[in-house]
């Protein structure tokens, strides 16, 4: 090694710096892109007066808050986990959301890297985990669903990350379901990965005669459901009785099924049929599509492949809800970056999903109060359909591969049979 060459020890930490000044920079244009767009974080501001009317005893469900008189819609856990909104003042408050939220994405990308690559979390790779977390935070950080999710205060990626903390935990983890079961208290929605895991840890369990991770962390999540349901119930019996028999059923409240930013199947639908009532032809479209897709999730995961039967489970659920709104879908994070790493033509195929969550698509068509979207033409459809159509065409194209590789003939070949084959959730592109 030549005297002016930089020793290994000194050298390393600089691609770190590099990334993280290189995600700082990011972070503060899109801080400044946000206030120069006026974004109003509306939604911040009904989890605080849902947190505020807690503390005065007053009824969570006739609550009207905004200037656009939104209702509470989540069960009445929210309320309470919102609580700490009313410690603050406004500007404090949304200036404390902006910056939770950045660092949540970071967090989300961490994660999701370590989901479908565990190797990276190793003692010895943390850098490299790290490094990789900041330079592709600094790029995702400006696809609609994450800048709209910073527009509006939201707690998508509080979500994503509680659930992927769970699913990212070491084998045998005690903590491991926690995450699932409090987000699943605050939204319902990832209730569908403890279906997940469910499923593939009883399947597990029936081949293996044995106790599994997957069992382990659905035991978990449900515990930590009912007992934080349940202290509600104790706490707040009213409010309590109110969601469970009234209000969970009342999904009109959430906003019209065919607003463009609702990119479900139902919205999809309503807007197809130029209803905001789809009725049954959502039923059995969520029906066959969800169980198709949870089919292929849950075979995912008795294989082994976690990481796909986690980004299957999110978009099923994304599909299947009666409201999905565009800010719903971060897990577009997990997505791209399992994309990259399993796709066949990882740059092109990354680079077309990407484009489809980074082009705003869905706000080129008419959307204000009078409800244009009843009557959309063909194109519009299409372009208020982006993430339904982005999701059935990864969907499908992961199930073709699947059907193509069970399939195929399997030649035996003698001068390749001492070659070992590993399953493609065990490469890396390291």
């Amino acid at each position: 090694m030549s005297p002016s060459a930089p020793s290994p020890s000194r050298a390393r930490p600089w691609p770190l710096v590099a990334a993280a000044a290189t995600c700082l920079i990011s972070f503060a244009a899109f801080w400044v892109a946000q206030r120069v767009a006026h974004v109003n974080m509306l939604d911040v501001m009904v989890y605080r007066a849902e947190a505020e009317t807690l503390r005065a005893g007053g009824d969570l469900y006739a609550m009207r808050a905004t200037s656009a008189n939104l209702a509470m819609t989540y069960p009445p856990f929210a309320a309470a986990l919102f609580l700490p909104l009313t410690l603050v003042d406004v500007p404090l408050m949304r200036t404390l959301s902006t910056a939770g939220n950045l660092l949540l994405v970071v967090a989300l990308v961490r994660l999701s890297l370590q989901l479908v690559r565990p190797a990276l979390a190793a003692p010895g790779r943390r850098a490299d985990l790290w490094r990789t977390a900041l330079w592709v935070a600094a790029v995702l950080v400006w696809c609609e669903p994450v800048w709209t999710t910073l527009r509006y205060g939201q707690i998508n990626l509080l979500v994503a990350v509680a659930v992927l903390w769970d699913l990212t935990r070491r084998e045998g983890s005690r903590w491991a379901g926690l995450g699932i079961g409090l987000a699943t208290a605050v939204k319902l929605t990832p209730g569908l990965f403890v279906v997940l895991l469910l499923a593939a840890g009883l399947l597990l369990w029936r081949r293996d005669r044995g106790m599994n991770q997957w069992l382990r962390t659905a035991l978990t999540a449900t515990g930590a459901f009912l007992v934080t349901t349940l202290a509600m119930v104790v706490a707040l019996p009213a409010d309590s009785k109110t969601f469970w028999t009234r209000t969970l059923f009342e999904t009109g409240r959430v906003g019209h099924k065919e607003e463009t930013a609702n990119q479900s199947l139902s919205g999809v639908l309503a807007r197809l049929m130029h209803t905001d009532a789809p009725g049954l032809w959502w039923l059995a479209a969520a029906v066959l599509l969800g169980g198709a897709a949870m089919a292929l999730a849950i075979r995912a995961a008795v294989r082994g492949d976690k990481a796909v039967a986690v980004v299957v489970t999110a978009f099923t659920a994304l599909m299947v809800s009666p409201i999905s709104w565009s800010h719903h879908w971060v897990w577009c994070v997990p997505l791209l970056i399992l994309l990259h790493d399993r796709a066949t033509r990882a740059w092109l195929t990354t680079g077309a999903v990407g484009l489809a969550f980074a082009s705003f698509a869905l706000w080129w068509v008419p959307h204000d109060p009078g409800r244009p979207e009843l009557d959309q033409n063909a194109g519009q459809m299409l372009l208020s359909a982006v993430y339904p159509l982005t999701a059935m065409a990864v969907l499908t194209g992961y199930a073709l591969t699947r059907w193509r590789a069970t399939s195929r003939p399997h030649i035996p070949n003698p001068r390749r049979e001492a070659v070992v084959v590993r399953e493609p959730q065990a490469v890396a592109k390291e």
